[in-house]
């Protein structure tokens, strides 16, 4: 039995198409990132009256934006497109929102959802600071949420 060389390939082999991330821009507000590749919300906490329909409805209803905002964010992670409805106002976020509303602990919802939108979005910050947001400010923090959402939704209609 002869022994073999093995082969060893002469070239480099040539660049292809980076892997496209599913989904619209998710930093459409063109915040900068800081060194550890995260960056900030793109609207502060405290901002919320800017967006005075969806911080009003989070005052008096957190469980619909609670629903709608979990809804829309699952949708565009698991179809990369926004969800054409809106978010439905009676999903089952919703209903656990509105029932653990009442023993005073929706705040760990908020808490869990907050969370999932600073990943998505490469968003500096912690558990720590998405359970404090979520239980000292619902509404504030809801609306936050929803705003970041919003900017990646928005940057689909641009793009058509």
């Amino acid at each position: 039995m002869a022994y073999q060389q093995p082969h060893y390939q002469s070239q480099q082999p040539l660049p292809t198409m980076g892997m496209q991330v599913a989904g619209g821009n998710r930093n459409a507000a063109g915040k900068p990132l800081h060194s550890n590749g995260k960056r900030d919300w793109s609207h502060s906490l405290c901002g919320c009256m800017e967006s005075c329909g969806t911080f009003c409805c989070a005052c008096w209803c957190p469980c619909i934006v609670h629903g709608k905002n979990k809804q829309r964010l699952g949708h565009l992670m698991h179809n990369g497109q926004p969800d054409h409805d809106g978010g439905s106002c009676c999903s089952g976020s919703c209903w656990a929102h509105c029932c653990l509303s009442g023993l005073g602990l929706s705040w760990i919802l908020q808490c869990s959802n907050r969370g999932t939108t600073r990943e998505r979005y490469g968003i500096e910050g912690g558990g720590c600071g998405d359970c404090c947001a979520s239980f000292c400010c619902g509404p504030c923090d809801l609306t936050q949420v929803s705003r970041e959402i919003e900017l990646e939704e928005k940057s689909f209609r641009q793009r058509y």
